[in-house]
């Protein structure tokens, strides 16, 4: 590592431990095909890269002390890829959700892992790795990873409607219940999940694309003109330093 690189990054992180710090971290990891293209190599290998990166950005939260991260790993718009690169895609997430359920890093830091979205439309091995990785980590309060799969951010709040109403059917609550506070507790996710504080957007692009419209009404939004795989802890440390920032001056 450039030693200008660390001197900064180390001024970085003292600067931003000294204020406020976001509790949950919203990332939409853009950009693992076109730098796997960068360099010239097949789509597949840049999810494996992005893969690691996601492994490597998780440690510099928990080292941070951010207790929420949730990351857009695949989206219902991606089922519209070619079927070659959806297989490869769902059996990296199986392995490596595997490997999650297994990894000292988890168990040790104590971290809930929930998996996010229409899991239902995932295959079978899919859901069996899922099921493995939540089931080893639910009784963790630590720290919350929520990865979202199958996911859409406007499918995920209809999804909350169709359970309320089906409430109401039922008798369990009345309509005149619902507020803003019950939808949220029907949302995918669990505790800290309803109100994103930072959304980080790797890639170039700048826009959300269905991810979490609820919880990020009120976040503040840092797009980064970086692929995923090149993303540096800098470039985290910039982004919470933006938030605080504008937390300040709100």
């Amino acid at each position: 590592m450039n030693p200008i690189y660390k001197l900064y990054e180390i001024k970085l992180t003292k600067e931003i431990k000294k204020k406020i710090l976001p509790k949950h971290i919203a990332i939409i990891m853009d950009g693992n095909r076109r730098f796997a293209r960068k360099i010239n190599l097949p789509a597949k290998i840049g999810h494996i890269f992005g893969s690691r990166k996601a492994e490597e950005v998780l440690e510099w939260c928990w080292d941070l002390g951010i207790e929420n991260v949730t990351v857009y790993a695949f989206s219902t718009e991606n089922f519209k890829r070619s079927e070659d690169e959806k297989e490869n895609i769902f059996n990296l997430v199986e392995k490596e959700l595997r490997r999650l359920a297994e990894d000292e890093r988890i168990h040790s830091n104590k971290v809930r892992v929930k998996i996010v979205g229409r899991k239902y439309l995932l295959p079978k091995s899919v859901l069996r790795a899922i099921e493995n990785v939540e089931e080893k980590t639910k009784n963790y309060k630590n720290y919350f990873l929520n990865i979202a799969l199958a996911y859409g951010g406007r499918q995920e709040i209809v999804d909350a409607i169709k359970n309320l109403l089906q409430k109401v059917k039922e008798g369990v609550i009345k309509a005149k219940e619902i507020n803003y506070k019950l939808i949220e507790q029907h949302l995918y996710g669990g505790q800290g999940y309803a109100k994103v504080d930072l959304v980080i957007r790797t890639g170039g692009e700048q826009r959300l694309s269905n991810f979490l419209p609820w919880q990020s009404a009120n976040s503040v939004v840092y797009f980064c003109d970086v692929y995923w795989p090149e993303f540096r802890k800098i470039d985290l440390l910039r982004a919470i330093r933006t938030w605080q920032y504008r937390m300040q001056n709100d």
